[in-house]
């Protein structure tokens, strides 16, 4: 996934097999698990307008043939939790503006 000369870009595969790009802004490793925030790639600046500029964050855990796979986090208070100390993180890289609270 690392890429020394350019942003991290995953091209993830939905449950209807549409494939979707990615790029990895941020990833925590809590020493017991590790987690990602994406934001989607868009081809277009039409797109990107449209977006709801909402991140992604996945869950990364290792299946049983050993490979790494990406989920959705499925417990509220886990990823409220990792909602937050991205949002944290990110604060400081980026001008990020949360919802109700534009002053």
């Amino acid at each position: 996934m690392a890429n020394e000369y350019g942003n991290d870009i995953l091209t993830l595969e939905d449950e209807t097999g549409a494939e979707h790009s990615f790029e990895v802004l941020d990833a925590i490793d809590t020493g017991e698990n590790r987690y990602l925030a994406l934001t989607p790639v868009f081809d277009g600046p039409e797109e990107l307008l449209e977006d709801s500029g909402d991140l992604v964050i996945v869950k990364v855990i290792t299946d049983e043939n050993g490979e790494e796979i990406l989920v959705t986090i499925d417990n509220e208070e886990e990823m409220d939790e990792v909602a937050d100390i991205f949002m944290e993180r990110l604060e400081q890289d980026y001008d990020i503006v949360v919802e109700g609270n534009e002053e």
